[in-house]
């Protein structure tokens, strides 16, 4: 069985948690944050989550998982399309939105999420990169009605928890959720993804583990 190790406030744990789910693949949680200790650098080289334990051995990089997961595991419900080049195409997703959106956003979380400082600088900087990320990402996604064409995909698994926390972040920080004004359709599409019990699963836990961190501090 695979283990997953990380904690479900960190939207990658949840891509990965996520994608377990859809793929059908049995799996156990073991909470974990992010740490330097040599215990967890052995399995984890920079102590990132999330990470799993796998058969094989120790298995860290969301994105690698994501594909270790559908190589692994091709009898169950497939995440990236067959076709060769629309697999490419999924791929260049979600280099897209974690290279150019989520990763660029991310830099004003300490403030918008979790009540640090954030610099005016930062966030003016974070503004400008992000509408064009976003921008970037509206081109890409088809919305028909999925993140690209009519099944649910790895870019569906991607696309969930990292829009679902830009959106919040720039709705706290610049008073308007950027996902929301740079991607037309995109509020019916999150509607539609939670519309399904596998999403509804994470999302509850991540609620959950948001109080429990809040309270906790």
């Amino acid at each position: 069985m695979i283990t997953l190790y990380g904690i479900a406030i960190s939207n990658y744990y949840n891509k990965v948690k996520l994608a377990l789910l859809e793929k059908q693949v049995a799996f156990a949680e073991e909470a974990l944050p992010p740490a330097q200790s040599e215990a967890v650098l052995k399995r984890s080289p920079l102590g990132k989550i999330p990470f799993i334990k796998t058969a094989e051995g120790y298995l860290s990089e969301s994105q690698a998982i994501l594909e270790y997961l559908e190589d692994a595991y091709p009898e169950a419900p497939r995440l990236y399309p067959s076709d060769v080049f629309e697999r490419a195409k999924c791929r260049e997703f979600i280099q897209h939105i974690e290279l150019n959106v989520e990763q660029v956003a991310r830099r004003i979380y300490s403030e918008a999420v979790f009540g640090g400082k954030v610099s005016q600088e930062t966030k003016d900087e974070v503004l400008t990169k992000v509408e064009n990320g976003l921008k970037g990402l509206a081109r890409l996604m088809t919305l028909s009605p999925y993140a690209l064409g009519d099944h649910f995909s790895a870019a569906d698994v991607v696309a969930w928890p990292h829009l679902q926390l830009v959106g919040f972040a720039t709705q706290q920080i610049y008073g308007k959720d950027l996902v929301v004004e740079h991607i037309p359709g995109i509020a019916e599409y999150m509607q539609l993804i939670e519309s399904r019990p596998h999403p509804q699963k994470v999302g509850e836990d991540r609620a959950a583990a948001l109080e429990a961190f809040f309270n906790n501090r």
